[in-house]
Formats: C-alpha cells, sequence, structure tokens
C-alpha cells in the first residue's frame, strides 16, 4: 500500500512525506507509471458515479478504482488502481499551498473585468444623449449592450476550448487587449455619422467579455484555499459589478446634455480618452502580474483536478455530462432568469426612470449605482456566508425569493413620485438580484466538480445572456406599446418562475465532498517561487506493470 500525507509537517515548519512500498502479488516496477503523492490506492476500492474523469471511467476524488476500469490515456486508471497525473509541469501537486500573489492576481481580473462592464453600460446610462447625438432610435442604442450579450452565446465553446489548451494567463491576456482595442476604436467614432465605428469598438469589448466572464470561478478554484474560493469568486465578480456601477454614474457627470453637437462630442471624447487610458493601463498590468497557475495547489479538490484532467478531454462529452447533470441543468435555467432579468433592467432603467421623473438622467445613473452597490456588497456577504457555512442550496433559495420580493416592491413604488423612495427600493433589489451571481458561479463548480469550472461557469453566462436578449426586448417592447409597470410585472413572472425551480436542486456538493476525503490541514502560505530547501522530501514514485 501507498500512503503518503502531504500535510504532515516537520518542527522547522517545511512539509514532510513518508512513503512505504509493500509487496504485492499484482505490482511491478515500470518506469513510466507515477502516483501523485496526495493519492493512496488502496486494495479497498469504490468507484462513485458521480464524478467522472473520461466519459468511460467514473472515479470519486479520493480516487480509488476496481481492477477492471480503464480510462483515458492522460488519465491512467491502471488496472492495479494506481493513478498517474497527467501533468509533468513545475508545480508540486504533493505539497497543499497558497501563494500570496493570488490576491493580485484576482484584484487585477477584477479591475479589467470592472473596465469591461463600463463599456457594455456606458451608452445605455445615457440613452437619449447617444440618441441625439448619431441620431439612431432607442432600440439602436439598446442593441449596443445586447450585443454583449449576442456575442457571447457562439463564441463560448471556443474560449472555453482555448482557456483548458492555453490556460488562465492566455485568455486573460486576450481579455484585456481586446478590452484596451475596443476602447481606442470608439474614439474614432466622434461625428455624428460614424456611428457605426462605435458599434465596431462595441463589438470589439462583446468579444473581450468572453475571455472574461467564466473567469472568476476558475480564478478561485485555479488559486484560492478551500475556505477562500467563494470570497475569491465574489471579489472576481465584484470588479464586473463595480464597472456597471460605475458605468451608470460617470457618463451623466462627463456627458451632459447639451444641445450642441460640436460640445457633446468634446464631452464624449473625455469619456472615451479616460476608459482607454485605463483599459491600457490595465492590459500593462495583466502582463506584469497575471500567472499561469501557483506552484504548489491550494486545495485537496485542485491538487486531485490536476491529476484527474485531461489534455485531450472532449469538450462535446464534457457538454452531455453537464446536461445529463439534472440539478446543473436547473441551475443553468434558473441563473439564467435571474441574469436575464438583471441585464434587462440595466439597459432599460434610465427610460424608465425618466418616463416617470423626465430630466433625472443624473438621478437615474445614481439609481442605477444604488443597485449595484447594493449588490456588490451582498456579493460579498454571500460569499464570507458560503465559505463559513457551505449551505450552498439554502442560500442560493432564499436569495432568489428575496430577488422577486425586491422586484415586486420596485414594480409597485417606482410610479409613487418620490425617487428617495425608488433609491430604496431598487438598492433592497440589486442587494439580492445581483448578489445571486457570484452564487449561482460557486453553486455550478459544486455540482459539477470535476469538470471544468469555464465551462460550467461559461454555460451559465450563455444562459444569462440567452434570457438577457430576449427579456431586453420583450419589456422595451412592452414599455414602448404600454408602460412601465406591465414590462416589469412580466419580469416578476418569471423570477417566480425561476424562485420555484431553485426549489428543486438538490445540494449535491461534489467539491466540498472531495476536499473532506482525506481531513484537510489549513494551508501555508507562501510565494509560489519559493523552494524548499530546508526539506529533504522527493517525490515518491510508485511503479506498475500492466497486466
Amino acid at each position: 500500500m501507498v500512503s503518503e500525507d502531504p500535510n504532515q509537517q516537520d518542527q522547522d515548519g517545511t512539509p514532510s512525506q513518508t512513503s512505504a512500498l509493500q509487496e504485492h502479488p499484482n505490482l511491478s516496477v515500470h518506469p513510466s507509471v507515477s502516483i501523485h503523492p496526495s493519492v493512496s490506492a488502496q486494495p479497498s476500492v469504490s468507484i462513485h458515479p458521480s464524478v467522472s474523469a473520461h466519459p468511460s471511467v467514473s472515479i470519486h476524488p479520493s480516487v480509488s478504482v476496481y481492477p477492471s476500469s480503464s480510462a483515458h490515456h492522460s488519465t491512467l486508471a491502471q488496472p492495479s488502481g494506481l493513478i498517474q497525473p497527467s501533468s509533468s509541469g513545475p508545480e508540486d501537486l504533493s505539497m497543499i499551498k497558497v501563494s500570496k500573489r493570488r490576491w493580485a492576481v484576482v484584484l487585477v481580473f477584477s479591475c479589467y473585468s470592472m473596465c469591461n462592464a463600463f463599456q457594455w453600460i456606458q451608452y445605455s446610462s445615457i440613452n437619449n444623449i447617444f440618441m441625439n447625438f448619431y441620431g439612431v432610435s432607442a432600440f439602436a442604442i439598446d442593441w449596443l449592450s445586447m450585443c454583449y450579450m449576442l456575442i457571447y452565446i457562439p463564441l463560448l465553446l471556443p474560449v472555453a476550448w482555448l482557456l483548458e489548451k492555453f490556460g488562465l494567463r492566455t485568455i486573460a491576456l486576450a481579455g484585456s487587449a481586446l478590452n484596451c482595442l475596443g476602447a481606442w476604436v470608439k474614439l474614432g467614432s466622434l461625428k455624428p455619422h460614424l456611428f457605426p465605428v462605435t458599434v465596431l469598438g462595441q463589438v470589439i469589448c462583446s468579444v473581450a467579455q468572453v475571455f472574461i466572464l467564466g473567469m472568476p470561478s476558475r480564478i478561485a478554484s485555479v488559486w484560492f484555499g478551500a475556505n477562500e474560493v467563494s470570497t475569491a469568486c465574489s471579489i472576481a465578480v465584484f470588479g464586473n459589478q463595480l464597472g456597471i456601477a460605475i458605468g451608470f454614474l460617470v457618463p451623466p457627470v462627463l456627458v451632459p446634455n447639451v444641445k450642441d453637437q460640436d460640445k457633446l462630442a468634446y464631452h464624449i471624447s473625455i469619456m472615451f480618452y479616460i476608459i482607454a487610458g485605463v483599459a491600457t493601463l490595465l492590459f500593462i498590468l495583466v502582463i506584469i502580474v497575471f500567472k499561469e497557475k501557483p506552484k504548489h495547489p491550494p486545495s485537496r479538490a485542485q491538487s486531485l483536478s490536476y491529476a484527474l484532467a485531461s489534455t485531450d478531454a472532449s469538450y462535446l462529452s464534457s457538454i452531455i455530462r453537464l446536461f445529463k447533470n439534472l440539478n446543473f441543468v436547473l441551475l443553468v435555467i434558473t441563473y439564467g432568469l435571474n441574469a436575464g432579468a438583471f441585464y434587462a433592467l440595466s439597459t432599460l432603467l434610465t427610460r424608465m426612470v425618466i418616463f416617470h421623473y423626465p430630466g433625472e438622467e443624473v438621478n437615474a445613473g445614481r439609481i442605477g449605482l444604488t443597485i449595484v452597490l447594493a449588490g456588490m456588497l451582498g456579493a460579498v456577504i454571500s460569499g464570507i456566508w458560503l465559505d463559513r457555512t457551505k449551505t450552498y442550496k439554502e442560500t442560493t433559495l432564499v436569495v432568489y425569493i428575496m430577488t422577486l420580493v425586491g422586484m415586486v416592491v420596485y414594480t409597485y413604488t417606482l410610479n409613487l413620485g418620490h425617487l428617495w423612495v425608488v433609491f430604496i427600493t431598487a438598492g433592497a433589489m440589486g442587494f439580492f438580484m445581483t448578489g445571486y451571481l457570484p452564487l449561482g458561479f460557486e453553486f455550478a463548480v459544486e455540482l459539477t466538480y470535476p469538470e471544468s469550472e469555464g465551462m460550467s461557469s461559461g454555460l451559465l453566462n450563455v444562459s444569462a445572456q440567452v434570457f438577457g436578449i430576449i427579456f431586453t426586448i420583450a419589456q422595451g417592447q412592452i414599455i414602448d406599446n404600454y408602460e412601465i409597470m406591465p414590462g416589469n410585472i412580466f419580469l416578476c413572472v418569471f423570477l417566480t418562475l425561476g424562485a420555484v425551480l431553485t426549489a428543486f436542486i438538490k445540494a449535491d456538493l461534489r467539491r466540498q465532498d472531495a476536499n473532506k476525503e482525506t481531513p484537510e490541514t489549513k494551508p501555508q502560505e507562501g510565494e509560489e517561487e519559493e523552494e524548499d530547501s530546508k526539506s529533504s522530501k522527493a517525490p515518491t514514485t510508485v511503479q506498475e506493470e500492466h497486466f
């Protein structure tokens, strides 16, 4: 039997490990097969059907297989029950340690996600001003927001493949570079007849968003320990929400509603130059700060994920497995309904506010700011709560129900004639509605482990974009043909459906089960470049010969 404990510590604080190789009639030396130090292969083996390393083999995160099992060559579940990690990279999988760099990575990501989200909402927050400047309809300006949603759908699978093939750093560089390029292209659209140029810039930013939206849960899993992942995911999502908040607040201040076209072009240019400068700075920071992965896995679940990873994974197979997971399918639908309602409200908020409160463009932006700031607070509180309690199902259901309650209250108070009431009700709704977004990401990872976080998050975002487009167009048409209240009631109906479906999701927390298979001590914290010179540890290799 092979037995190793990566969490065992020497007196000087450096990790130590022991191993013993006992005689076994079916085990002989072979130079090509090794076992991960944190994995134990024992004669008493079991198979768990809920976690699979390859379409043809199912392996529980505690890692044991029957002798008759077979797997893909990059996973290598061998006849004697041994598994060889597929990664031969420089990271040391025998030690659980978190890196100090993790905070810099998540903050830089959060910042360029913020910049991209600002560019999504900057047109809608001053919808009427851009309509007058470019001489286009409200629907044309709405499409500058909806193109973010539309472009995401066909590009999800290619970007998910790129994420698995080339890793986090390449995706981060691509996302921040495209975001920067789109910002500079918009500077060529400062004449009323150049609306197609601003559309081109927005489309480029929309492509950048595909490289951004699915990253929070992946960054949290790769860089953060088991007791930090939900908080880290909330911080990563926090940036996107902050960008939307700034997108509601800043454009009405920088671009006043003036009649003179030259003055208006000047004010628009100031906004475009500022965002282009910020995007450029963030691209440089990504080049400097962003790294592919830490030297050591930050949690036992991530260590096992490396061991089970297959570089030749079939994305079609992965999608099929995900859609056979009923709990995940329900979450995809409910997440899409919630996030789609948020996208529609964000896009149409200014139109709704100035319909009841003419001339209040600045306050409309402040109401949007209130919604998102309250949601950011809700997201952080939710992340901390999940890390402490692990009550994913219960928290998600409560937040969803409160989102519905907040939407109903907002709907019936919007037309009372008191802006301060709208601020309060919109803030209460936003606390739960946008606070739900990181909950969905983390719940999806729990339900689908060890499938790629990028794939599960990407499918959630596809659902959000699809429902976002449907809700934005439908609610916009209802507002144009009827009034504001019927449009908001339309969203309340679908949020009710989402709350009901959430109640049927079973809390199958597979990642938590993986972390609990062997008690995990608190991970060490240190620089990933640090070499363990004091440690006499050497990776233990167990070798075998095929039957």
